[in-house]
């Protein structure tokens, strides 16, 4: 059925090109999931039939050795605001957010604290928990609000000259705050630190401008907004003025200077190559790839902006038609303050989640009480989005 904004929108018809978006299925969990797009189903038939399938041992020579650096420059240049030379792709997430905080404090010898907000996403509190352990470190807590998130008065309270490592998210993943980057960056430089960004919940949807910022460290997913499919690789950022310098501690063959030499010793190569450690995930990779050139193509500004009335039009209709219900918006308010989510509270969404996903109305659940409303730029529709909204006002008038 015909939306006006949909047919105001000029990404609309992008939506067609991914999988499943012609059915009546509504789907609200493009940041845990994206749908995949109908060309990486060709890509992946191709690949198993051509590159893998004829190619065979001769595609690492031919393509697939240099592809995690490859891709990673185009998220770089289509996402990231990153310079080539500083992004690559592999690992998972988690594995890519030890080795960036591992080398960080490894660089800032005698320091002895790690900054991180408590509401942070669970393996990154997890990872700096077990990384301070392991290093004899002490980790420094923010107090934040769970229904916005870090702010740059915060980290200015609890930085200093013991502070090695300020790790925290650009986009929260339960309120969908988007931090400020660029000022809480320099807060911490300013206190001789080094700052690692989560970027899970925002790459794809929010714009960074890393080399600008002056980040120092980034990682984030691609099964969200990049999708990539469940599991695709991870990929890390590290900035030029870094990659001389930085040993990342899970030494792997890939990292190694020759690596099919095969030889006694390690020597991590120059660049970013060095934060890779085994075989890549080659497969894993051809979704992103598809995903990444749509998003040039689109624009990131056009995403972002189209991210930004989608999360509007989510507000507006849980004023008009939740709030009667007791329901209450757990995220920013202002657009500019918010990433590519909203997340909506109420004590029995619980409830209200599984009774939709039943119906086949996918939003996700975030506790305490909050369901979270994943709008993914270019496949979401404002007509999915107002059917969305419209079924979870009749499971709640229902449980009422």
């Amino acid at each position: 059925m015909s939306h006006p904004l949909d047919d105001a929108d000029p990404l609309a018809a992008l939506r067609e090109r991914f999988v499943g978006t012609d059915s009546s299925l509504v789907y609200l969990d493009g940041n845990s999931l994206g749908r995949p797009l109908t060309v990486t189903v060709e890509r992946m038939r191709d690949f198993v039939g051509t590159e893998w399938g004829s190619r065979l041992i001769r595609g690492w020579d031919e393509t697939w050795f240099d592809l995690p650096l490859s891709l990673g420059d185009e998220i770089g240049r289509v996402c990231l605001g990153a310079a080539p030379g500083q992004v690559a792709v592999g690992d998972s997430t988690t594995v890519l957010l030890y080795k960036l905080i591992r080398a960080a404090v490894a660089a800032r010898p005698g320091r002895t604290e790690i900054v991180i907000d408590g509401d942070n996403f669970p393996t990154d509190r997890y990872l700096v928990m077990g990384i301070a352990e392991e290093c004899g470190l002490t980790v420094r807590w923010l107090d934040v609000d769970i229904s916005a998130g870090a702010t740059v008065e915060q980290v200015a309270e609890v930085v200093g000259e013991q502070t090695a490592l300020v790790e925290l998210s650009h986009v929260a993943y339960r309120s969908s705050w988007i931090a400020d980057v660029p000022a809480i960056t320099q807060v911490a430089h300013d206190a001789g630190a080094l700052v690692l960004w989560d970027l899970c919940h925002s790459v794809g949807a929010v714009p960074t401008r890393l080399d600008e910022w002056d980040v120092d460290l980034a990682a984030g997913c691609t099964y969200k907004y990049l999708n990539g499919g469940p599991g695709s690789p991870a990929f890390c950022y590290v900035a030029d003025q870094h990659l001389e310098t930085f040993t990342q501690p899970i030494q792997g063959w890939m990292g190694n200077t020759d690596p099919f030499l095969m030889g006694p010793d390690y020597v991590p190569v120059v660049g970013i190559r060095r934060f890779l450690s085994g075989t890549p995930a080659v497969v894993g990779m051809l979704g992103i790839r598809d995903m990444v050139a749509l998003i040039d193509e689109a624009g990131m500004d056009a995403v972002r902006k189209k991210s930004e009335q989608l999360t509007a039009y989510a507000v507006e209709l849980a004023d008009e038609r939740l709030a009667p219900f007791g329901v209450a918006l757990a995220s920013p308010r202002d657009p500019d303050r918010r990433g590519g989510h909203v997340t909506l509270h109420h004590p029995r969404m619980r409830e209200v989640v599984a009774a939709l996903w039943q119906r086949d109305v996918l939003p996700d659940y975030r506790g305490p009480g909050g369901l979270r409303i994943g709008l993914s730029p270019l496949s979401t529709s404002y007509d999915e989005l107002e059917r969305g909204i419209a079924a979870v006002r009749e499971t709640m008038a229902a449980l009422a």
